[in-house]
């Protein structure tokens, strides 16, 4: 495949649905990149992207409930193509004038769609009726001005609208597997009405993620990074290395809680294999003593996340004039983060 010069991103704001995460894996299944963000972002967090469209996830809020979350202004003010799936869906025709009420009759489960616009890009190459996972207890019952139906279902006349191909919303599920044409719905949306072209891969992401821990960190810079033996830190341990080489500084902290000489193989495995440098603190009982007593799972979490926080800053106090932190951790934690 030609390789593709401009960055193509998809911006995926997310409302609270669970199947949010679940739009994100399927773009990057059709070679788009995205990145998911709270529906406070600002477009200066999202702008160096140059996103070519934004997808509204679903979520469990009714858009005419006082304090329910809206999109930002800016999505609906340039010439980037939008998707609402659900709640994103209702939130088109809430923001844009329309009219949203509690249905009659909820919608859960499988419904069969039936085209009314057989012209639309985002269904080429579809059937005109097909299976579709729903999930609401609200409908739209009055398109804003300009909309028009592509779809409907029994208990859904507005099932599927556009706004001159350009706002586009979906009152079920296309990320679900439940939907079985749902990903190629996606495709459409992203090819054919977004203008992507595709080619991104996890090895883009890797290679992008590298150079910009080498732009970051500089030619100098030192980077200490907390490893717990976990996925999270140690991917991103070997994607600093792999930057920025011996200026990398792990500190290994062993809580005592890894499997039956788990330490040792992954110890090895940072040194040896990886050629990490790497700092092991066995805190074993410290670690079990501050667990001592204590029942309640949450309250485990917490005592151990602590513990973690002090025995790193201990060690870490002893590498002086060290520039950067690296830290891993789960992306749906980052969001989570910024919303609050």
């Amino acid at each position: 495949m030609e390789e593709i010069k401009e960055r193509e991103a998809i911006i995926i704001f997310d409302f609270g649905s669970q199947y949010s995460w679940l739009i994100a894996r399927r773009v990057r299944e059709c070679r788009v990149y995205c990145e998911v963000v709270p529906p406070d972002a600002k477009w200066e967090q999202i702008a160096h992207l140059n996103p070519k469209g934004f997808i509204l996830s679903g979520g469990p809020a009714s858009v005419y409930a006082p304090g329910a979350p809206l999109a930002p202004d800016y999505v609906f003010e340039g010439n980037i193509p939008v998707l609402g799936i659900c709640y994103g869906m209702q939130l088109l025709v809430h923001q844009f004038g329309g009219k949203v009420a509690p249905a009659e009759k909820h919608e859960y489960g499988l419904a069969i769609l039936h085209r009314t616009d057989c012209s639309s890009p985002l269904f080429e190459g579809l059937p005109e009726t097909m299976p579709v996972w729903m999930s609401h207890g609200d409908q739209v019952v009055e398109l804003p001005p300009g909309f028009s139906s592509l779809a409907y279902t029994e208990n859904s006349p507005y099932a599927a609208i556009s706004y001159r191909d350009k706002f586009i919303g979906l009152q079920f599920h296309p990320e679900v597997s439940h939907t079985p044409h749902g990903k190629d719905l996606l495709r459409n949306f992203l090819y054919n009405i977004c203008g992507c072209r595709g080619g991104w891969t996890t090895q883009n992401f890797i290679k992008e993620a590298i150079e910009s821990i080498r732009r970051e960190v500089g030619e100098r810079g030192k980077v200490i990074c907390a490893l717990s033996g976990g996925v999270d830190s140690t991917v991103t341990a070997v994607l600093v290395h792999k930057a920025i080489g011996d200026r990398l500084y792990c500190i290994f902290v062993n809580t005592g809680l890894l499997r039956k000489e788990e330490a040792e193989r992954l110890l090895r495995t940072f040194r040896e294999k990886l050629g990490i440098n790497v700092i092991y603190v066995d805190a074993s009982n410290r670690f079990l003593e501050r667990l001592r007593g204590v029942v309640d799972p949450e309250e485990k979490r917490r005592v151990i996340g602590e513990e973690f926080i002090r025995v790193f800053e201990e060690e870490a106090m002893k590498f002086g004039d060290v520039q950067f932190l690296a830290q891993g951790t789960l992306y749906p934690d980052v969001v989570e983060s910024a919303a609050t």
